[in-house]
């Protein structure tokens, strides 16, 4: 009895304190009012005690925003690198330290973290059937919200083993409910194939799609996991576990799964055309385009502080790199560089500036002019104008002052997922910002990748990024390049093209490694640019070295926690 009522406690401190406001995360079906001396028993005695402590699992889900100690994820990749000392992964992963407390909250508090949630899944799923109808409830309205219940809690389960084996292989599986004050793995330390993991998985999401509701229009539901997210998360799983890195699905499947989601939800999803950014504008608002997304309150200058250029007052933060910048074609639809490797990037051959593409018009001296309008809605570079003035990047200019060492060590800033205007009325306004788990953009790159594995260069595959790349503005036709009419050719641009698309949403660590490119992708060294005033006031552009970074073959997993191979005996990854 005493560990259900801690059990309860921890529960509702982490509802109070972990997510500001679940009313505005989800609509207003999270009712949160605090049960914190329920027991077990209590719990599920009440219909709207256990709708509390089901709504309760969304918030195991996770936003990835500065999550690791004020940094991303993606500061842990060959796209950016973070301004300031004092964050996480300057001290874990761009060091290879994956023991370091820098990045406990991602190398090492993810493993309990999402067991923590599993359990509360399987806590819904033994009680669910026993708990009494509301007397609010019609027969019709009870069934069916506790098929809802069961299919969102199996929904939830899935996604956090998927996340456990993103970052650590294959985990035990556990379906039972474990005592919460134990070690979360008492009898189950047997670590499954690859096969076997995922054919739980896709068996979990498959049956229970049927049991979701369809996609919400009611503002109250909004949020809530719905059909629609089990068929993406399926198309995901099919597509990395066709990739080198796995191999124990094929390409065909693959395809056969984004193309399941885009003929049964397609008509009720599409690549968003307003002029927001997409990652901040509510799904609730016109904005069609994310599936599976967590929407937290509001946000405002305190949110976004860390990653804000420090001439605006803020902490530089997350910094794109110039590897970053390279990888964005030109408005023409040619690409800038001659040659791109199997991680989509330019290939440097030893030198800070790769061979220039004749066909795509680039000029080294003049960077920025003519690029994918992606990248201007994603990096701010010398001279761009933001928040009505122009970003400097000079020694001493406004954004890189002398003494400051937050100033972004690469030439540059974030731009993507910083509301600018929070900034207007001295950083008093607020702003919605979304973080995505998936939208329909990834839809059509998964299907692209997976169809040139099967077909090479075809319709399907051209037609596929055609969408995402008018939607940005690149109206010319990617079927028309010549140099990209092999299937080798077509897949580093495919793999190119995700990058920038979805940049900065925490998938370019993942894809790396399913693409078993990651040594390439993760232990090159970060480019950034030096930018001095020349002769005649013009802006002089010059190539560097930012950052050293260190990945070796065991950083593909991560270590499991020290704690809990002591406590349990379960094998570590290979080589830690």
């Amino acid at each position: 009895m005493k560990k259900s009522i801690l059990y309860m406690l921890l529960c509702s401190f982490i509802a109070a304190i972990a997510f500001t406001s679940c009313e505005d995360m989800f609509g207003d079906f999270l009712d949160k009012q605090p049960s914190n001396e329920l027991t077990e028993t209590e719990t599920f005695s009440l219909w709207t005690n256990a709708s509390k402590f089901h709504y309760d699992i969304y918030n195991f889900l996770r936003n990835g925003a500065g999550r690791i100690n004020d940094s991303w994820m993606d500061a842990a990749t060959d796209l950016a690198e973070t301004s300031y000392a004092q964050c996480g992964t300057r001290y874990s992963f761009n060091v290879g330290n994956y023991y370091a407390s820098a990045g406990a909250p991602e190398l090492t508090e993810t493993w309990e973290h999402y067991y923590r949630g599993i359990r509360k899944c399987n806590m819904l799923l033994a009680h669910i059937d026993d708990v009494p109808k509301s007397a609010d409830d019609t027969p019709e309205i009870y069934e069916t919200n506790k098929t809802n219940f069961k299919s969102e809690s199996r929904f939830l389960r899935a996604w956090f083993y998927w996340e456990l084996f993103l970052r650590y292989g294959t985990v035990p599986i556990i379906t039972d409910v474990l005592d919460p004050d134990g070690d979360l793995l008492t009898g189950y330390t047997e670590r499954p194939s690859n096969e076997t993991f995922v054919n739980f998985l896709l068996k979990e999401l498959t049956e229970c799609e049927s049991g979701l509701m369809d996609k919400p229009t009611e503002n109250e539901r909004i949020g809530r996991i719905c059909k629609p997210m089990a068929s993406a998360l399926r198309s995901r799983i099919f597509l990395y576990m066709a990739s080198p890195r796995y191999n124990v699905k094929t390409w065909q499947e693959a395809t056969d799964a984004a193309y399941s989601f885009i003929e049964t939800y397609g008509s009720q999803y599409g690549l968003y055309t307003g002029t927001e950014d997409v990652v901040l504008l509510p799904a609730h608002a016109g904005n069609n385009e994310i599936i599976f997304w967590r929407n937290d309150d509001q946000i405002g200058w305190s949110d976004i502080y860390n990653d804000t250029p420090v001439g605006e007052g803020g902490r530089g933060g997350l910094c794109p790199s110039q590897n970053l910048v390279d990888m964005y074609d030109m408005a023409n639809g040619q690409s800038p560089f001659a040659e791109y490797d199997d991680t989509g990037a330019p290939v440097y051959n030893g030198t800070s500036t790769p061979a220039v593409s004749p066909a795509g018009g680039y000029n080294d001296a003049d960077p920025y002019t003519g690029r994918d309008p992606r990248f201007y809605k994603t990096v701010l570079y010398h001279q761009s104008v933001w928040n009505n003035s122009a970003i400097n990047v000079i020694k001493g200019g406004r954004d890189n002052p002398v003494g400051n060492t937050n100033a972004t060590p690469t030439g540059y800033y974030m731009r993507k997922y910083i509301p600018e205007n929070i900034l207007y009325n001295n950083h008093s306004n607020t702003s919605f910002r979304n973080w995505i788990f998936i939208r329909y953009a990834e839809i059509l790159l998964n299907y692209a990748e997976a169809m040139n594995e099967v077909k090479g260069p075809c319709p399907e595959v051209f037609n596929a990024l055609q969408q995402i790349r008018d939607r940005a503005g690149i109206t010319a036709k990617v079927a028309d390049r010549a140099d990209l009419q092999t299937k080798d050719a077509l897949r580093k641009f495919i793999r190119k093209e995700r990058t920038v698309e979805l940049v900065f949403e925490d998938h370019r660590a993942w894809d790396v490694r399913r693409w078993n490119v990651a040594e390439k992708a993760l232990a090159r060294f970060i480019y950034g640019v030096e930018v001095t005033a020349g002769t005649g006031g013009e802006a002089v552009y010059t190539r560097k070295i930012a950052q050293n970074r260190i990945f070796m073959e065991k950083m593909y997993l991560y270590p499991i926690p020290e704690t809990e191979e002591w406590k349990t005996g379960i094998a570590n990854n290979p080589d830690w």
